[in-house]
């Protein structure tokens, strides 16, 4: 059977461009996408992947996100393959062409639904209403796509409560893929990490502000934004600012990655809601605790006091967690590493393989 994986764009390294390149690469599919970055493929390690492009995009947001929905809508790649997988936001709306087929959500679009008034509230007036104009119109498009979808998957059940809550659909959970064979600890640099998109839905000032407050300890943070969309001012903020003990780099090549978790003290994360957070199961794989806001995805993954802690989003309780981490709180490298073998890449494979059969 011959499978086609479509991806909303390779603009940036993520955990849904990982996730659709080891999915590819373990059904031998070809993968479809908008701003194929071939250089960031291969700093991901995914150069045997075949990747088609459909063309670039444009950076003005909405109108890369239209542009981006066109391309798929309009795409035909009928009788070339047997089966289909959507990835992303806009992906799905190949659906109109495209069957049988499965759509992985990630999420919703939350601009649409969940975190809609909350982006608006930020907006100047003429800038708010366009946006208000825009997801409301989107949105009725993105509802009539997602009716076309044979069956949905998602990343986790906050995933799956958002997809009922918002789409009317039901998704099963099929968590993200972590090669936790590749993750091993190495020692204990005296640095805490931050692995995140760049986005304001991240909350990564927190975390900035906390180490402000701590001048002994270091933190990096690893991140890129976004292309065309809110977090390129957002980025932009962060980097303005950063106190001599923040470390902020990007376009981290995988073995990179893998050696910064094998080092470090830790891996803080801060993001709202998160849907479900591939970077806390590799920072386990590794043998490192997670400081975690208790929100998302996050309460499915960390074991409280046994592979992290959870917090509440302020700088203030990061700066107790660390100070206080292996005195008033503590946790196991052993029970970290085995937690993280229950996200493993073996298991992600088996079920959307079978997720695929029921639909054959």
């Amino acid at each position: 059977m011959k499978i086609a994986i479509f991806h909303d764009h390779f603009a940036f390294i993520g955990g849904g461009e990982k996730l659709v390149l080891t999915l590819a690469r373990h059904l031998g599919a070809d993968v479809i996408s908008t701003d194929v970055d071939r250089r960031l493929i291969e700093l991901m390690g995914f150069n045997d992947v075949n990747v088609i492009s459909l063309g670039s995009l444009c950076r003005t947001p909405p109108l890369r996100q239209i542009q981006s929905t066109i391309k798929f809508a309009s795409c035909d790649f009928r009788g070339k393959y047997d089966f289909f997988i959507f990835s992303g936001n806009w992906a799905h709306h190949a659906s109109n062409k495209h069957k049988p087929n499965l759509f992985y959500c990630h999420t919703p679009v939350r601009a649409f639904y969940d975190q809609r008034e909350v982006m608006a509230a930020t907006m100047n007036p003429v800038a708010r209403i366009a946006f208000l104009g825009w997801t409301a119109a989107h949105s009725r498009l993105d509802l009539r796509s997602i009716g076309r979808i044979d069956r949905i998957a998602c990343n986790s059940q906050n995933t799956a409560r958002r997809i009922k809550k918002y789409l009317g659909r039901d998704a099963t959970v099929i968590y993200p893929p972590v090669d936790t064979s590749k993750y091993r600890y190495i020692c204990d640099d005296g640095f805490w990490l931050s692995v995140n998109r760049l986005y304001p839905e991240k909350r990564i000032e927190v975390q900035i502000e906390a180490f402000r407050q701590m001048p002994e300890e270091k933190l990096v943070i690893i991140g890129n934004c976004g292309v065309g969309d809110h977090s390129v001012e957002y980025a932009a903020g962060l980097k303005k600012d950063l106190p001599a003990n923040v470390t902020m780099i990007s376009d981290v090549a995988e073995d990179q990655l893998i050696d910064y978790c094998g080092r470090c003290r830790g891996l803080i994360t801060t993001a709202a809601d998160e849907d479900f957070g591939m970077t806390v199961i590799e920072a386990m794989a590794a043998g490192k605790p997670v400081i975690a806001v208790a929100e998302g995805g996050y309460l499915e993954t960390v074991a409280d006091s046994i592979t992290g802690k959870f917090i509440e989003c302020v700088p203030e309780a990061i700066v107790c967690s660390v100070k206080g981490a292996g005195t008033e709180w503590s946790w196991s490298r052993d029970e970290c590493e085995q937690r993280s073998k229950l996200y493993d890449t073996s298991k992600f494979i088996c079920a959307c393989g079978e997720a695929i059969t029921g639909l054959e």
